[in-house]
């Protein structure tokens, strides 16, 4: 199930926040060091990640699940931020280069749809970057931070369900080696944890992250389809408060 928009904005403007922002950010640039021309679309709640992107990628795009909740973002400038149901993405076909998934397939109860409209809107030659709590990792043990709630994955269980995806992974990195604390030391020294985690220890890592390439020419698995619903974007004007998350009131 999706933590609130409004919990997960509060959990970046804190200190942990700060610092997994820092530490992921640092390995998603890595893996895509320029995107220049290319289009991103983000997918779950990836607006601390997408802002590396903001003026280098010719279109970034924020689609924030309907059972999460959606915000205005940027703050500075015209809304790129869109809520969906990520079984049914409102963008056609090979319409996106890249798509980063933060804090979505853990939490999704429609993990296989996603993926197939994750493959759907890909370009031919995308790449798609999957971000998740490790299983054997400490933030996957505490609920203080998003990455303690949903369904943690193991590199190899993470790269079984791309390739059932139709996706080839291609690279594999690792962040977030710090404890999940709030002590002035742990932060200061997460420099220091994340040089000597990334070489000692990654399989303890806080995320697992995987890139993997669409696979263009792989059979397409049958599955039942009903109608798809319209598609239809929110409109762009700025909303006064946060979009609450559609929740079921009588569970």
């Amino acid at each position: 199930m999706f933590l609130d928009v409004v919990e997960l904005r509060d959990f970046y403007d804190g200190h942990l926040g700060l610092l997994a922002r820092r530490m992921i950010r640092r390995r998603v640039r890595e893996l895509w060091p320029n995107l220049r021309g290319q289009s991103l679309l983000g997918l779950g709640y990836t607006v601390p990640y997408l802002r590396l992107y903001r003026g280098e990628a010719e279109r970034v795009l924020a689609a924030m699940p309907a059972q999460q909740g959606v915000l205005h973002w940027p703050a500075e400038g015209p809304n790129a931020s869109v809520l969906v149901d990520e079984a049914e993405l409102p963008l056609e076909d090979a319409s996106v280069d890249r798509i980063l998934l933060v804090h979505a397939l853990e939490n999704t109860e429609q993990r296989a749809a996603m993926m197939t409209e994750a493959w759907r809107v890909l370009a031919g030659n995308g790449r798609l970057l999957v971000v998740v709590p490790n299983r054997r990792g400490l933030w996957a043990r505490f609920d203080h931070t998003p990455f303690g709630h949903g369904q943690p994955y193991t590199v190899s269980q993470l790269s079984r369900l791309l390739r059932d995806s139709r996706f080839t992974p291609t690279r594999t990195v690792h962040a977030l080696y710090a404890p999940p604390y709030t002590s002035g030391l742990v932060i200061r020294s997460a420099p220091a944890l994340e040089q000597v985690g990334h070489r000692w220890f990654t399989r303890f890592a806080g995320v697992v992250m995987i890139e993997a390439q669409k696979e263009v020419y792989a059979p397409r698995r049958v599955r039942k389809r009903v109608l798809a619903r319209a598609r239809a974007l929110l409109p762009s004007g700025r909303p006064s408060v946060p979009v609450p998350a559609n929740r079921d009131r009588t569970a």
